[in-house]
């Protein structure tokens, strides 16, 4: 018997009248899951049909779409299925998934609506984690079946004009919002498509909301902001989900907005709010395994394209041969990121990828680019309690001998680890950098007492966790200057 004809034998009585839906039993409760998955996959059916029976459908714009969705589901409740026992809620549930479903993601639409999540991780249809404040979480969200999830990876990549089968089992893709995707199907994956998403934080784009939650002090932003202003060549260095792009994003924001800016990308995230933006995004091969525009590619074209600022959002190939020369023949105040451990180890990346451009160059010549061309290094690690903060600002100061002098001017010390919680704070290492000199090139400056040894950082959220077994004395006065330094700090921002 099928699922129209139990439930219309459920709403007959033995005298033949028909039960009225305040006297029947909730759906959810008085029958299996499978009914009202069953029922939804009718209402999706007929909603096909209807959409394909409609030419004028495509003149309308996604609300207007969603809107429409819902008045037919509605109708179709009161007239072909108004005997099928549905409470308020239950109605609710259908109408909003079934919209869903032909419009958004499907399951996945609550997750990224979640703001205290910051990566969805699907592996297979029916198992769903998500990542809350550096943790991972296994959610109740499911899948259909591996072809449910197949079809909403399908129209994430379709978005972007990408695509995703047996020849081409691997992707990279966005979602509207910059939300990074990655997904990847049988027979590569062995246990059913996987998806990836890192959901991209609205308020991640500024220097203020790394202040807010404690990522670097006033001191370093307000050091980093100067350097951006100053047309400094910025690397920032970290490893995966360290937050390297979200740096980035808040750094870039500090780009004055009469500079001309082309952004480089494999799948575009950056989200920068000037107005003079230019974005490039690299191409994959297509079918036939033709053409492909790679990030060196683009590299290439931006210079002739009257760039003030060139962002590449990731070197990970032969374009950073490309960007070395660029930062050193005339385009200064480039920024970049790079996969790497340390700032230290971000020069051997650097000279390594330079290596993947397939030009014999000697090694001292890699590491005399490398030096001359870069002037700041920005390290950023994800600790173990899942906060990511800056962990080293390292400068460039040239060669000696065959070797890349770098000193670093901030870092991060650790002073303990209490209650899934890292305790520390940033510090200054007493070394006064060289590049305060470029920046009076400009008419721009930086405290000189930001670089002292004895110097006590502050933030913007809530005050540093420090491990400390003496208690704090002269608390007032020290509020008071804090608060100085607050109100000092937030009038040099914002000049």
């Amino acid at each position: 018997m099928s699922l129209r004809d139990r439930l219309n034998a459920r709403t007959m009585t033995s005298q033949g009248q028909r039960i009225t839906t305040e006297s029947a039993q909730p759906l959810s409760t008085s029958s299996a899951t499978s009914d009202f998955l069953n029922l939804k996959e009718q209402l999706q059916t007929l909603l096909v049909e209807k959409v394909n029976s409609t030419p004028t459908w495509v003149n309308y714009d996604d609300n207007q779409q969603k809107d429409l969705i819902g008045q037919f589901v509605e109708g179709q409740l009161l007239s072909t299925f108004k005997a099928v026992p549905l409470n308020k809620n239950e109605k609710d549930r259908l109408i909003r998934e079934i919209i869903q479903e032909a419009k958004g993601y499907g399951p996945l639409d609550p997750l990224l609506e979640d703001p205290t999540i910051s990566d969805i991780l699907v592996n297979g249809a029916k198992s769903i984690y998500v990542e809350k404040n550096g943790r991972l979480y296994k959610t109740a969200v499911t899948f259909k079946d591996n072809q449910h999830l197949r079809n909403i990876i399908e129209r994430i990549v379709s978005k972007v004009g990408r695509r995703i089968d047996e020849k081409s089992p691997m992707v990279d893709a966005r979602l509207v919002d910059g939300s990074r995707v990655n997904a990847i199907i049988p027979p590569l994956a062995l246990d059913g498509p996987t998806l990836s998403i890192r959901k991209f934080k609205q308020d991640a784009g500024s220097l203020e909301s790394l202040l807010k939650w404690n990522s670097l002090s006033k001191e370093m932003a307000e050091t980093l902001s100067t350097a951006v202003k100053a047309k400094l060549n910025i690397v920032i260095s970290g490893g995966t989900g360290a937050g390297k792009t979200t740096l980035l994003n808040s750094l870039s924001s500090q780009i004055p907005d009469d500079e001309r800016i082309i952004t480089i990308e494999d799948s575009a995230e950056l989200a920068l709010q000037q107005e003079h933006i230019v974005r490039l995004e690299t191409r994959p091969a297509n079918i036939e395994g033709i053409g492909q525009i790679a990030a060196r590619d683009l590299v290439i074209n931006a210079l002739r394209m009257r760039p003030d600022r060139i962002i590449i959002g990731e070197c990970r190939g032969a374009e950073t041969l490309d960007m070395l020369q660029a930062m050193n023949t005339g385009h200064d105040g480039s920024l970049t990121t790079l996969h790497s451990n340390s700032a230290r180890d971000a020069l051997s990346r650097l000279e390594t990828m330079v290596m993947y451009s397939g030009i014999d160059l000697p090694e001292k010549n890699i590491k005399t680019q490398i030096a001359s061309a870069i002037n700041i290094i920005v390290q950023v690690s994800r600790l173990q309690d899942g906060s990511r903060k800056v962990t080293s600002v390292s400068e460039l100061t040239g060669m000696e001998g065959n070797v890349i002098s770098m000193q670093e001017i901030f870092a991060f010390e650790q002073t303990g680890y209490e209650n899934s919680k890292v305790l520390g704070q940033h510090v200054s290492t007493g070394i006064r950098p060289k590049f305060t000199e470029k920046l009076k090139e400009r008419n721009l400056s930086v405290p000189l007492e930001y670089f002292n040894k004895e110097r006590k950082h502050t933030y913007l959220g809530a005050t540093a966790q420090v491990k400390s077994s003496q208690p704090e004395q002269n608390s007032a006065i020290k509020d008071r200057l804090i608060q100085s330094n607050v109100n000092i700090f937030n009038q040099r921002l914002q000049k």
